[in-house]
């Protein structure tokens, strides 16, 4: 349990660090990714799981 409140913290930490440092750049950003086809966005969220997948396999104990 421990370990995945950690991940957790440590994700909320790094999505948050943007909108903290850039929040104009992150503001023009998400307007052009609203802009995306739907097919665009669940192609980089299909990469972005397969990623994390790699990630976590790799890093199991």
């Amino acid at each position: 349990m421990k370990v995945i409140l950690l991940a957790l913290g440590l994700v909320f930490i790094i999505e948050g660090l943007p909108y903290f440092t850039f929040p104009d750049r992150i503001r023009s950003y998400l307007l052009r990714v609203a802009e995306l086809p739907g097919s665009t966005l669940r192609t980089f969220g299909f990469i972005s799981i397969i990623i994390g997948a790699v990630l976590v396999f790799l890093a199991r104990p």
